[in-house]
């Protein structure tokens, strides 16, 4: 018998008291004893020990576990009414350290709490075929508490880690005319080539306040792109990046890596800087950051999610190996089939990287898409599901110069445009005619990109933009068809169409002969030679809807 026993008066039954005192009780008491002090434990920890242990180690237990109650409230508080705040403070890097240690010490205290509970029950006094159950009861709650606030801890540093390697630590960006201006670019790096040169390129434009978003593609071919007012690349080209038919906008990060880095001193990335000033000089737009996606990469963005889910117009080529001679493509590696797909990593790679058969800008709508898929399935349930396979994904596919210290506003950003209507615009078919990219009228692409953002502002949201139509969220304009929207145009400026919802158009899966379309079919016709024929089966492939 403890001090603590002998000490007490042995009148008024205090000594037969079975939860303090279980060695006078019967067997199935004590049973029921171990298992309420465990639900205790867990439950509010300290109380057992007020009732039947130490008492002053179950008060201070009591004082921290009240006071980690009331953080939690104030943490629902601060999400219900300030939600971008708390998203900072869990992004910031000293307060996520600071978050990561305490939850490493309520792991440990709390499993401190359960051994002691466990001398609390005294398991020798415990009726033999009890003392399992009791010590089943014992792992399952400590899995369910400390190891839960381990598991915690240890997430919320992988998401630390990646939120160090992905984003800068340099100071936050104001919105510009009530807007925050994101540059997307896609490309790959390799070990032959210095920096990217992005495949795709697009810029976010997403009110401030309402979350609102606008999409402007940009075409990777585009010539004599503008660079901005105080780009350093105004000293070399003063006109414009107009060296003639190399001078694609993809080619300035490249080259400025390569060539010019010394006239960006302090750049992390120069040839991504540099872009980014030549494409918000074209579109007459002020562009504050980017987000660098490696297209190598991505695959292993998309496998960490579990794949994507989509609605293909056509069949996508996975294009065999490029002929510089013939300037045509092997036999393909693969075929992705029209109609509803899900789509690996590799797989989403080549459905926005192939262009065979079709154009550029077949390949931006599907970029778009999948873009659009990505947002859409990366719901808090697969985020939790996959995080640490998520992360770890993103710390190698994106680079990008946008603060950690406003992560918290963005990702409050995202969730208000999730759900809104889209608008877009391309800088090519079927906004503009074929030939626009080569010899681009920068006024008209001006006035088209203030209508754009007019309309996608404040209480004029709803109006449709003069020559384009609004997009609902997650798709693209695209007709019930099932073929390509037809690009009617007049010195450059694209026409009105008529708003059609994405999901409503018809996968092509048959040939205009009603037979269906199949791999061996496609492969046949490849190996005649018959690109003709290919092109006309898999013309409607740019049309995509995520689902």
């Amino acid at each position: 018998m403890s001090r603590s026993e002998t000490q007490q008066p042995s009148t008024g039954g205090v000594m037969t008291d079975p939860v303090r005192y279980p060695s006078s009780a019967s067997a199935p008491v004590r049973t029921k004893r171990a298992f309420v002090l465990l639900l205790m434990t867990l439950l509010v920890p300290g109380s057992a020990q007020i009732v039947a242990g130490d008492r002053k180690l179950g008060r201070l237990a009591l004082r921290v576990t009240f006071g980690v109650w009331a953080l939690l409230l104030a943490t629902i508080l601060l999400l219900v009414l300030n939600r971008p705040l708390l998203i900072n403070v869990i992004t910031n890097p000293f307060t996520s350290l600071l978050i990561i240690l305490v939850l490493v010490a309520l792991a440990l205290g709390w499993a401190f709490l359960f051994i002691n509970t466990l001398r609390l029950i005294r398991p020798v006094l415990l009726a033999p075929g009890a003392r399992p159950a009791v010590g089943i009861a014992l792992v399952l709650a400590l899995i369910l508490s400390s190891g839960s606030l381990g598991y915690a801890a240890y997430l919320l540093n992988v998401g630390r880690n990646a939120i160090g390697s992905i984003f800068s630590s340099g100071p936050a960006i104001d919105p510009v005319e009530g807007r925050y201006n994101f540059l997307m670019m896609g490309g790959d790096a390799g070990d032959d080539r210095t920096g990217r040169r992005p495949d795709s390129l697009s810029v976010l434009s997403v009110d401030a306040k309402t979350g609102q978003t606008a999409i402007i593609s940009v075409p990777r071919n585009l010539q004599n792109a503008q660079f901005s007012e105080g780009s350093p690349m105004r000293q070399i080209y003063p006109d414009g990046y107009n060296c003639g038919d190399e001078c694609l906008i993809n080619a300035i990060n490249t080259e400025v890596t390569n060539e010019h880095a010394d006239l960006y001193p302090g750049v992390a990335d120069p040839g991504a800087q540099a872009t980014l000033e030549a494409v918000s000089g074209t579109l007459g737009l002020t562009i504050q950051a980017y987000v660098l996606v490696d297209m190598e990469g991505f695959a292993k963005l998309i496998d960490a999610m579990g794949g994507i889910r989509i609605k293909a117009g056509g069949w996508v080529p996975m294009s065999g190996i490029f002929d510089e001679v013939s300037r045509v493509h092997g036999m393909p590696l693969g075929w992705i089939p029209a109609g509803e797909q899900t789509l690996n990593g590799d797989q989403a790679l080549w459905y926005g990287r192939s262009r065979e058969f079709v154009d550029d800008y077949a390949r931006i709508q599907r970029q778009q898409c999948v873009q659009q898929a990505m947002l859409k399935q990366l719901d808090p349930a697969t985020l939790l599901a996959k995080f640490e396979d998520i992360a770890n994904a993103g710390t190698k596919v994106v680079d990008s110069n946008i603060s950690s210290s406003q992560l918290g506003s963005f990702v409050d950003l995202a969730m208000k445009a999730k759900g809104q209507d889209v608008k877009r615009l391309t800088i090519g078919p079927p906004d503009f005619d074929v030939s626009f990219s080569t010899v681009p009228d920068f006024d008209v692409i001006h006035d088209k990109v203030d209508q754009l953002l007019a309309s996608a502002s404040g209480p004029q949201a709803a109006l449709p933009v003069d020559g384009m139509v609004p997009v609902p969220a997650g798709g693209g304009r695209l007709q019930a068809s099932g073929t390509l929207p037809p690009t009617v145009l007049a010195g450059g400026r694209a026409q009105a169409q008529q708003p059609t919802p994405p999901s409503d158009f018809t996968p092509v899966t048959t040939t205009p002969y009603g037979e269906p379309i199949t791999e061996a079919m496609l492969n046949q016709l490849k190996s005649e030679g018959n690109e003709q024929a290919l092109r006309e089966l898999v013309a409607s492939n740019g049309l995509c809807a995520p689902l």
